[in-house]
This record gives C-alpha cells, sequence and structure tokens, in this order.
C-alpha cells in the first residue's frame, strides 16, 4: 500500500486526480496549500506527493525548500503552462518530476508509477553489484546509501538512480535522452533542461569543486559521463 499525497488550492483539481488515481495499492491523502502539505507529511508515512506551485499560505517552491530539509520523499509538480521558469525552480530545489495542466489522465499514471518504481526500487529485474565504486564514491544499492570520502551524501530517489546509473556504466557517455528514457522510463519532451538540474545537484554532492567536476563529466555535444 503506497500512501500518496495530492496537495493543490483548487479542490476540483485535488477531486479529479484522486480519481484518476483509484487503486486498491494506494491510500489517497489531500491538502490544500504548502503548510497543509508539511503537516500531513510530518505525521503520516507519505511516499509521493503530488503539489501545486501556485498556492496561498505557503507556494509549492517555498514547501519544496522546507520538506528538502528532512525528507527525499518524490514530488511531482502540479503546474500550467505558463509557469515554465517555476519548473525549473522547482527542480532546482528538489522536485522529482512535473504534470501539466489540463491533465492526461494516462500521463498522470503513468509518472505516479514511475516515480513509486524509483522511489521504492519495485519492478526492476536488472541483477547490479551490492556494492558499485568509483573512486572514493561508493554506492550500496541494498542500503540506498552513497558516500564520498567515507561521508554520507543525502540524495533523492531520482538522483540515486541517475549517479547509480552512471556508475553501473563508468566511463561511457550518455545522451540527456538517453539519461531521462532510462530514468523515467517514457520518451522525452524537454530531457536537457531536466537532466541537467538533476546532474547539478548531483555534482553539489559528490564533487569537491562541483564547477570543475572529478567524476560526472559533461561531454560537449554529447552529454554525460562517470569517470573512473
Amino acid at each position: 500500500m503506497y500512501n500518496i499525497l495530492i496537495c493543490d488550492d483548487d479542490r476540483d483539481i485535488v477531486n479529479a486526480l484522486k480519481i484518476y488515481l483509484q487503486d486498491p495499492s494506494y491510500t489517497l491523502f489531500e491538502a490544500f496549500d504548502g503548510l497543509e502539505a508539511l503537516e500531513v507529511i510530518g505525521r503520516e508515512d507519505i511516499h509521493l506527493v503530488l503539489m501545486d506551485i501556485m498556492m496561498p499560505c505557503l507556494d509549492g517552491i517555498s514547501a519544496m525548500v522546507k520538506l528538502r530539509r528532512t525528507s527525499n520523499v518524490p514530488v511531482i509538480l502540479i503546474t500550467a503552462k505558463s509557469e515554465d521558469s517555476d519548473v525549473i525552480l522547482g527542480l532546482e530545489v528538489g522536485a522529482d518530476d512535473y504534470i501539466t495542466k489540463p491533465f492526461n489522465p494516462a500521463e498522470v499514471t503513468a509518472r505516479v508509477r514511475s516515480c513509486l518504481r524509483r522511489y521504492l526500487q519495485l519492478g526492476s529485474a536488472r541483477i547490479s553489484p551490492e556494492i558499485i565504486t568509483v573512486g572514493g564514491i561508493e554506492l550500496c544499492d541494498s542500503k540506498k546509501s552513497v558516500t564520498v570520502d567515507g561521508d554520507a551524501v543525502s540524495l533523492t530517489p531520482t538522483e540515486y538512480d541517475i549517479l547509480k546509473f552512471l556508475m553501473e556504466n563508468c566511463n561511457r557517455v550518455f545522451s540527456p535522452k538517453e539519461i531521462y528514457r532510462k530514468i523515467w522510463n517514457e520518451d522525452p519532451l524537454s530531457a536537457d533542461n531536466t537532466v541537467a538540474v538533476h546532474i547539478r545537484h548531483i555534482r553539489e554532492k559528490i564533487e569537491i569543486d562541483p564547477a570543475n567536476p572529478r567524476y560526472l563529466k559533461a561531454v560537449w555535444g554529447h552529454g554525460y559521463m562517470m569517470q573512473g
């Protein structure tokens, strides 16, 4: 059973999303502003959050900032097409994905399943090493932990999956579209910006000098690679 929080100040949108996400394996919670969302997350074991950007009391971006101080629970932002700059900002502060109003029900359910799969590491038939090491970076998949020179780093589920994928394929270059397809399991629409934001976050956590990375390299015109 997975606990999903839907947060939007428009009750019609909350009700619509609850209809789209009717599933025996989901328990749905609701909130109508960022403050209420944080309260629900504080008292319930929430596995996924769908959160609107524009809300009273506490907007979605500000709520994301507060949430990421204590939790790596995946967040899918709810956004209007006119809020592209807000989407990038949301990804910058730790959102995992976004959906755009008006919603396509199939897209909503697919993105929710994708985020839950990454967060809970379900449905993967791939056999991976228990521990992957690249230089001073050690990833332990059973514990979902990462250390750099012995110091633990905290990654969101999406950041973890990107890092794991690149470490498993050390010294191979992957384009943003290839990374997006692998991690999000769908054809990319705007892969470059989405992947670049997550790559930057990973560098900030694993590199001594993120501007001059030792491990997570950009190969100009081609994509990204983990250098051993």
